[in-house]
């Protein structure tokens, strides 16, 4: 791996957008990125390993993070609190990783407040009426919930002129190219190539 910073790429997109799953595909190309773990308050769910599903923390010790300020950013859900820890991510981009970060778009505008070199991509169908169709495909919420993540999604989908790419997924496997792409890009540029400049031609 070459010795230059990587990039912090904040991956945000209205639930039913297929995050995961492009993620997960970028993941298991590449071998220079890593993927950022959020903190929570909330107990484990079977199967989820501290660490790397997520750093479970007592509620004392996430606010004493807070009060330190050791997060990007936080924000409470569902009377849990979830934070995404700045030290491993920076530790990590020192040593030429590039770091994704999934997260909803009120974080991803806190984190590009705080760290403005973040790469901001968002992630969506390009017609608006497929994510209805996919979250009744699931199967797995009534009809106001339903409702209420297609209402979030609108209201997501007014920011996406803030994001800095957007990323189209109608085929997970060409949207998970795109994404690719991005971040190979963000590693070509300048700054992180001047290595390979002459800047004496004695």
């Amino acid at each position: 791996m070459q010795n230059n910073k990587g990039s912090l790429i904040v991956v945000s997109g209205p639930s039913g957008a297929g995050k995961s799953t492009v993620i997960g595909q970028v993941m298991n190309s590449r071998d220079d990125i890593k993927f950022s773990v959020s903190a929570t308050t909330r107990e484990p769910r079977h199967g989820e390993i501290d660490g790397k599903d997520y750093w479970f923390v007592e509620r004392e010790k996430f606010l004493d993070m807070v009060e330190s300020d050791q997060f990007l950013e936080y924000a409470k859900y569902v009377d849990n609190l979830y934070g995404t820890p700045i030290a491993p991510i920076s530790a990590d981009l020192e040593k030429g990783y590039s770091i994704i970060l999934d997260i909803e778009v009120q974080g991803a505008l806190q984190v590009k407040a705080r760290m403005p070199e973040a790469v901001m991509v968002f992630l969506m169908p390009s017609d608006f009426s497929q994510l209805e169709k996919r979250l009744r495909g699931r199967n797995k919420d009534d009809e106001a919930k339903i409702l209420s993540r297609v209402e979030t999604a609108w209201e997501e989908y007014q920011k996406a002129n803030l994001y800095e790419y957007i990323v189209v997924n109608d085929d997970a496997v060409i949207a998970a190219n795109e994404l690719d792409a991005i971040i190979t890009a963000e590693k070509c540029r300048t700054h992180n190539r001047r290595e390979y400049l002459i800047t004496d031609n004695k």
